[in-house]
């Protein structure tokens, strides 16, 4: 039994079946490589660079550029305006604090010479007082062309004539209240600066003789 076996050949396909399985087989892959190479070759023949999506491309890039270039010229341009104005900016505030310094020392100058303004002032206005003072004293002393009752109109003393008189010059002392015709003394110099004395209770009477001053 086992002989037979072992001598009985194999169930095998027809040799017309074997020898076209590898005739279908390199067909196939002679087919994928000419494919393949086709479509390699073709790839490898086609230029990027000439397809319109690539020219749009470099014209948009170039467009980019130049727009590019013309911002940043236009930033230099602003960059120079600003650093000008910056510049001057910064010489304007300068020049804004100096005079703010000026107008402060300036402001205390004028409060100083308002000072010494005031001070003045006060100086003159005592001075004035002591003027007219002195000038109401004055007039107070002096006798002038008229009339006078001592001790009501002028003060009691002895008075001189402040120039030298004419020979037209009268002058007369009488008792108050007589109209002159109670006359204590009287005189016409004629010349030189006579003197009289002046008591209360009198009238004193001086005509073209100019003024008398108390001695």
């Amino acid at each position: 039994m086992l002989n037979q076996l072992e001598t009985e050949p194999h169930d095998e396909p027809p040799s017309e079946e074997r020898s076209r399985k590898p005739i279908w087989a390199a067909a196939v892959v002679v087919g994928l490589v000419l494919f393949g190479g086709g479509a390699f070759t073709g790839a490898a023949a086609a230029d990027p660079t000439s397809s319109d999506a690539y020219i749009a491309l470099t014209d948009d890039v170039v467009t980019v550029e130049t727009e590019r270039d013309e911002a940043l010229s236009d930033l230099a341009d602003l960059q120079e305006e600003y650093d000008v104005l910056s510049s001057g900016i910064a010489e304007r505030e300068s020049e804004v604090a100096q005079q703010e310094v000026d107008l402060l020392k300036a402001e205390t100058e004028l409060e100083e010479a308002q000072a010494k303004l005031e001070k003045a002032q006060a100086k003159l206005e005592d001075r004035e007082t002591a003027v007219a003072g002195a000038e109401a004293e004055k007039a107070k002393n002096t006798i002038s062309e008229g009339t006078w009752t001592v001790g009501v109109d002028i003060e009691p003393g002895t008075y001189r004539a402040t120039d030298g008189v004419r020979s037209s010059c009268y002058w007369g002392i009488y008792v108050s209240g007589t109209n002159s015709e109670d006359i204590v003394s009287n005189g016409i110099p004629g010349g030189g600066r006579p003197t009289v004395t002046l008591s209360e209770g009198q009238d004193f009477t001086t005509n073209r003789c100019g003024t008398w001053a108390k001695q």
